[in-house]
Order: C-alpha cells, then structure tokens, then sequence
C-alpha cells in the first residue's frame, strides 16, 4: 500500500453508499479497508442492477480497493472474530441500523472499553436523542426531511438533486471524522474515540444558505430550476444550433460586463434597475429573457468563445453520455480502468490518490484475512458448514 494512510487499516461494517464511500475515500488515500459482510447476500447494494459485467454500479462505484470478508454476526462466533478483527485495527467505520452497534457490543463506550486504540465513525440518519433518532434513513428520506427538495426542481415540482447528496456528504464528513480521530490519537497519547455523523445534521449543514435566508426574512426560497434564488442572471439557455449553454453572473461588475460585451447592450449595464443584485433579482424574468433571447440566436461557441473572453462564468449542459467522452477528463487522464468480479472496467481516477484496485467478490479475503489472525484451517473449514463465515 502507498499514500499517506499505508499502515493504517480500517474496519467497515457497511452498505449502502455513506460509509462505503467514506472507506473507500481512506482506501484511496492509502489505508487497507476490510469490509465486513454478512455471509448471505452481503452488502446490499450488491444487488441493485447487474450492469457493470454482472456487479451492480453502485457497489463498483464505493467499494474497489477492499478486502471483503463475510462473517455472520448474529453467531457468537462472528462477532468474536469482528473483534479479533479490531484488536488490529486503527479505525471503524459503520451505517448500520439505529441500535445495531450497541448490540453488536462496538458502540462508543463498548469500544472505547474493549479497543481503546480504534477511531470509531458511526453514520446513522438523524443521530442520538431526538424524535427520528430511531427511523430508518435513505438519501431521498433525508434530502426531503432537511428541506433540500423544496428548493430543488421548480415551483411546484420539487425534486430530489440527482447524486446522493446527503449519502455522499456523510461519507465525506466520516472520512474526515476518521482522519481527525487518527491525528487525535496521534496527538493524544493513544485513545481513539468515536465520532457520530447524522446524515440529517449534515444536509441541513447543506441547507444553511436557505435556512438562514428564511430565518431573517421570513420568506422560503422557491426552487428555480438551473437557476439560483440569489443571483440573475444565472441559468440555462437554448443557443442557435441546439445546445444548452449554461451562464452565470454573481457580482455587479459580471452584470456589467455581460451587458456590455456579450449582449450588446451599455444601456442595460448602465440602467439603475439592475445596478445590484437585489435589482436584478427582481427583475428576473425580464432579464431572463434578454439573455434566451441572445442566446437563441447564437451558437454554442460564439457564446462561450465571447463569455471567456469578457470573464463570464459559462459551461455546456452535457448529458451523462457526453460526460463519458469529455475531452477535459481525456486531456488529464482521468480515466483508467479497475478489476471487477466479472472482469475489467473504465473507471474514474479518485479525486485524491491514484489507487485503482479491484473490486471484489462477496467473502473473497475471508479465509486470507482471518487466517491473518492466527485462525486455522481446521477452524475455518467448522465455521464454513455453520454459516459463519
């Protein structure tokens, strides 16, 4: 292993997206991530669709870089070989249901009692003490209950945004919790510590631009689409030869400038309608209006060529197709390619490091693993028949 977490290895009692995402992020960072499994159907997002060479997408995309090890924790057995696990651990990382670490005896005072050097990270929907503390939380579930899909989609069709927003915000933020608690125990003398991350508090960390806004003008923010509530001109518009050409301006002198030099129009950037933001937004839709309507007469690259040159923010509006063949990831190498149960396939480059190992098959470690702990043969080949492993 290389990169600055080699040596470190990490525990993930898993599924899903949050967690998974939040141990492969220490993966691609160095770290040895081994994932625990239940023996019969393992992590569930093993199964959502076949579509990667018979693995699911979702599961290639968290879960390449680790160890899978299948135990069944409802055995005695099981659980004391997890522990034997993090008798040789430095950190865990779980999204298990509400309650299940406790009864699994690696909640926080359980594994601080019992494996006082592991930096425990626990991704739970809403976190400890509250009314929902107990409920069951998927993305969507969160995204709606923090508010996120009010203000997502447009007015009277509110959406959920397209990525997994508060799965993969979570996952980060436990990434982070994990590298705080490792450089805490560096620091500290030894003891790791566990650290809670609810999906909820982290998507209303999210909201806090249009909570605050609420709170002090008591108005709520109505979704706007590809535009934004706080800034015009800012969205997407149809050019000339049948593309979508995204604009964006965020401060007086963008305004200005758009005006000017992209429009056409010094009338417009000297009008004092329109001289602040606060005007602008109020002036939405006329203004909205004078960009389509330029737009429409235009095409892509005379827009964007004209915005690059009059410093105004400006992309193309890609499909997922389009992204697969987008010549900035080609140009950088973004892209190279990870082993999979069923054989190799492309795969992004994380954003930090530049592991690409495999993804792999339910319980392909379990034997190498455990033996690592000094299991025999002759228990293994027991446990086997049980179900255990």
């Amino acid at each position: 292993m290389t990169g600055p977490l080699a040596g470190i290895t990490v525990v993930a009692l898993e599924q899903a997206v949050s967690a998974p995402l939040a141990s492969r992020t220490l993966g691609d960072l160095g770290a040895r991530v081994i994932k625990v499994e239940n023996p019969r159907g393992g992590d569930f997002a093993r199964h959502y669709d076949d579509v990667v060479r018979g693995s699911a997408a979702h599961f290639v995309w968290v879960n390449r870089g680790k160890e899978s090890v299948t135990l069944d924790l409802k055995d005695p057995r099981g659980v004391d070989l997890l522990h034997r696990l993090l008798d040789r651990a430095d950190a865990l990382v779980t999204n298990l249901a509400p309650g299940a670490t406790g009864r699994l005896g690696i909640g926080p005072d359980e594994l601080a009692r019992r494996h006082p050097y592991v930096v425990g990270v626990e991704i739970s929907g809403y976190g400890p003490g509250g009314p929902l503390s107990g409920k069951r939380a998927y993305d969507l579930l969160v995204q709606a209950e923090a508010g996120a899909c009010s203000v997502t989609g447009t007015p009277g069709a509110p959406a959920k945004a397209g990525p997994p927003v508060a799965d993969t915000s979570s996952g980060l933020y436990a990434a982070i919790a994990v590298l705080a608690g490792l450089f805490g125990r560096r620091a500290g003398g030894g003891a790791g510590g566990s650290t809670h991350v609810a999906m909820f508090d982290v998507m209303t960390e999210l909201m806090t631009y249009p909570l605050t806004y609420t709170r002090h003008t008591g108005v709520e923010q109505q979704p706007r689409g590809m535009g934004s509530p706080a800034v015009v001109p800012y969205g997407a518009f149809p050019t000339a030869d049948g593309h979508t050409v995204v604009l964006g301006t965020t401060n007086d002198a963008e305004w200005r400038r758009l005006a000017r030099d992209l429009l056409d129009r010094p009338d417009l950037a000297d009008d004092p309608r329109y001289a602040t933001g606060a005007g602008r937004v109020a002036h939405r839709a006329e203004l909205d209006a004078l960009v389509a309507d330029w737009c429409a007469r235009t095409d892509l690259a005379t827009i964007q060529a004209a915005a690059d040159a009059a410093g105004i923010g400006n992309s193309r509006h890609n499909t997922t197709t389009d992204v697969l063949a987008h010549p900035h990831l080609a140009a950088r190498g973004r892209w190279g390619e990870v082993d999979t149960p069923g054989g190799p396939v492309p795969a992004l480059l994380p954003p930090l490091g530049e592991r690409l190992d495999p993804v792999p098959a339910l319980g392909e470690h379990t034997d190498a693993v455990l033996r690592e702990l000094g299991v025999p043969d002759a228990e293994l080949a027991a446990l086997r028949p049980d179900g255990v492993i």
